[in-house]
């Protein structure tokens, strides 16, 4: 990874991240919330898939059409991020197979 892409990787995170701030308050704090929960969690895809801008979008149409965040989203957010990366590969389940010692990872057991 050279700087121009560290520069291009930037410019495109601030864009994102100025279309949050574009969202409503509420909104917002979900998005946050949501954010959070996933890079705890989240697959190990997540910048190379689109999931993070893809929750933009869907809370832009969401906001344009006047519907509340919760309405779009549930009540727990956490399930709603769940279902978001049911079938992708996370880094919890790479930590627990790795302390686990089940076959495919380095057989370390802490």
């Amino acid at each position: 990874m050279g700087i121009r892409d560290i520069i291009e990787g930037k410019k495109q995170w601030r864009a994102h991240m100025a279309r949050v701030k574009a969202l409503p308050p509420d909104y917002q704090i979900v998005y946050e919330e949501l954010q959070r929960y996933l890079f705890k969690v989240g697959p190990i895809d997540l910048f190379d898939g689109g999931l993070l801008s893809g929750i933009v979008d869907f809370f832009e149409e969401g906001a344009a059409a006047g519907r509340g965040v919760l309405e779009l989203t549930g009540n727990d957010v956490a399930a709603f991020c769940d279902d978001l990366i049911k079938d992708s590969r996370t880094y919890a389940e790479i930590y627990q197979e790795s302390i686990s010692g089940k076959p495919g990872t380095d057989d370390k057991q802490l």
